[in-house]
């Protein structure tokens, strides 16, 4: 995890963040399908929050999906945290950085792994530190 200190206000947020990593992270947007930076990766590491560093995921937890969205079938633990979502008339599971509090995207029950979970993840959400 990062030592870095985090922002302490929305303020600080916005000048640490690109506008769109603000957008989603602290807005609860979402990246357009197919678009995300890491929707492809494959590279062995740690997924980490792109706002504070928390680790968040292993590489080999990551699949695709077919969605549009870097798909996980289980967080690191302690990593995130749920929240149930009603917005857009749909039920969903939102899940947020354990850390910072930073909206990562949301999760499914319906994974193809014996965990049975889509932890479906904006890219921009997302660093990776890479395996040497």
């Amino acid at each position: 995890m990062s030592d870095e200190p985090m922002p302490k206000d929305e303020a600080g947020w916005r000048k640490q963040l690109t506008p769109e990593q603000y957008r989603i992270l602290r807005e609860k947007g979402t990246e357009p399908p197919f678009t995300g930076e890491h929707l492809h990766t494959e590279a062995d590491g740690t997924f980490t929050c792109a706002a504070c560093g928390n680790p968040l995921f292993a590489s080999d937890t990551k699949f695709d999906s077919g969605t549009g969205w870097p798909s996980f079938d289980e967080a690191l633990p302690g990593a995130v945290e749920y929240h149930t979502d009603n917005s857009h008339g749909m039920a969903r599971t939102e899940i947020t950085c354990a850390r910072c509090g930073s909206h990562l995207g949301h999760v499914f029950d319906d994974g193809p792994t014996a965990s049975g979970k889509r932890y479906c993840i904006n890219s921009v959400c997302l660093n990776l530190d890479e395996k040497s």
